[in-house]
């Protein structure tokens, strides 16, 4: 009820703010003596536009209404991003240059939500376009989960021989006729696919190739701004982390990325495992076929690998007990699994359980953790303990916390202790909430986006030089 006497006067504060009416003023003084307490408590019950009006009352109201935690309130109440992602992105990465989480508790006092809420509320709606290195996910930044998925331009779009500037346009015009929207409308968000591994300058010149095919492919459709990110990057920003080691198992193979304040450290080393989703799908493909299950295609195969399956925290604990489940497919039947539910998985372990000759997952974890130690890149030595698993593959049951168990007994306890093992955050969307995080930054697209003009004035003095 006093909640809604003070709507009302939002609408009495418009009338006689510009009437000049004393009387008015007076009238509301008695409002002067509620205890700040209930006022706070009440002006949450506004909207913040009704919050922000009242605030011309009287200094003591301007000082209520300015209150950094009461617009944290409406923020956490308005904003369709969890809260804690939100502090996380607003705090860390508003700027364009992550910055360690040690200082947060500073910097997050330092945040004023007010103006945060004021930018976020007039940002513009941007396209989220999560390309991985299999199936792609896109939609709206405003929204909580990618609307569309598809075969990425690898796989779907164009002949693999074609011009990769052929296929990434073909690709992109693709995304935004199935999105019914403009390019010209929006700015975007691109994850780039972990790719072209090395350190080597002919794995630099390939990255760049990629990226720069990917800004002229969206600048030539005449999109705003682009933002166009790693898509190991993105997925630990997902995880709320700044630096940590990046899991992906992607489509062909699986990649573990040291990354140090937003950047991939490729000088360290990314390690990669010749063992990917398509290798997981077709091992237990080939173990359903020597147990005479008969099924249509590979999509069923893949929606009992994921309904199914899981990681034994003990394999050879695991093979004597009764594991058997069942899962029935449209169209196919029944389906009852065994040991097939996680002897696929420890194929990420054991790779010769498949005939490939690869270091095992945690092998390679382990070897780059090696090599973050050794190189002593930071003050802080526990920058690499912190390991993210993305990917459709990496949301296995039970993966996060074999791979944690496998480190401990692989490691020494200097290196070991503390190690952290994070599933996907947002399971296979990972990636795509995190680009969706740098969408919806107050700050967006400003210092994280290149215009048109800049990326091209950019190439004009390259050739000049």
């Amino acid at each position: 009820m006093m909640a809604t006497l003070f709507r009302k006067l939002c609408v009495c504060e418009t009338t006689s703010s510009n009437s000049n009416n004393h009387q008015s003023s007076s009238s509301c003084s008695w409002l002067e003596s509620l205890p700040s307490e209930i006022v706070i408590q009440i002006v949450r019950l506004l909207d913040p536009k009704q919050a922000a009006q009242l605030s011309v009352l009287s200094r003591k109201w301007r000082s209520i209404i300015s209150d950094n935690q009461l617009w944290a309130h409406f923020l956490e109440a308005h904003d369709p991003q969890p809260w804690d992602s939100l502090l996380f992105s607003e705090t860390f990465l508003s700027d364009a240059y992550p910055l360690p989480l040690p200082s947060s508790v500073a910097q997050m006092q330092s945040v004023s939500f007010k103006k945060v809420y004021g930018q976020r509320a007039r940002l513009p709606c941007s396209v989220i376009i999560d390309g991985g290195s299999g199936y792609c996910k896109y939609g709206w930044s405003t929204l909580s989960t990618p609307s569309w998925r598809s075969a990425t331009f690898l796989q779907e779009f164009g002949n693999v021989e074609s011009p990769i500037y052929t296929r990434l346009r073909h690709f992109f015009w693709t995304i935004y006729s199935r999105m019914q929207t403009k390019p010209s409308s929006q700015p975007v968000v691109v994850s780039i696919p972990i790719c072209h591994y090395d350190d080597t300058e002919s794995a630099k010149a390939s990255r760049r190739q990629l990226k720069e095919a990917i800004y002229t492919a969206l600048f030539d459709m005449n999109v705003p701004a682009v933002c166009a990110l790693n898509q190991a990057v993105l997925a630990l920003y997902a995880a709320k982390q700044t630096s940590g080691i990046v899991v992906n198992i992607g489509f062909q193979v699986t990649s573990v990325v040291p990354i140090l304040n937003g950047k991939v450290m490729r000088k360290v080393g990314v390690e990669v495992v010749g063992l990917g989703a398509l290798k997981l799908t077709g091992f237990l493909r080939e173990q359903m076929q020597l147990n005479n299950m008969n099924f249509d295609s590979m999509y069923t195969v893949r929606l009992l690998k994921e309904k199914l399956c899981y990681v034994a925290i003990d394999y050879e604990a695991e093979l004597s007990k009764d594991t058997h489940a069942s899962f029935e497919a449209a169209g196919e039947g029944l389906f009852i699994l065994k040991k097939e539910r996680f002897q696929t998985g420890e194929i990420l372990f054991q790779p010769r359980l498949a005939g490939v000759r690869a270091m095992g997952l945690h092998q390679a974890v382990a070897l780059c953790m090696d090599h973050c130690h050794s190189a002593e890149l930071s003050e802080d030595t526990n920058w690499f303990k912190t390991v993210v698993l993305c990917g459709g593959s990496a949301c296995l049951p039970g993966l996060a916390e074999r791979l944690e168990k496998e480190l401990h007994g692989l490691l020494d306890p200097d290196v070991s202790d503390g190690i952290t093992v994070v599933p996907p955050p947002y399971g296979a969307d990972t990636a795509w909430f995190g680009a969706k995080m740098i969408g919806n930054l107050s700050t967006f697209p400003g210092p994280w986006c290149i215009t048109k003009k800049q990326f091209r004035q950019k190439h004009k003095t390259n050739r000049i030089w």
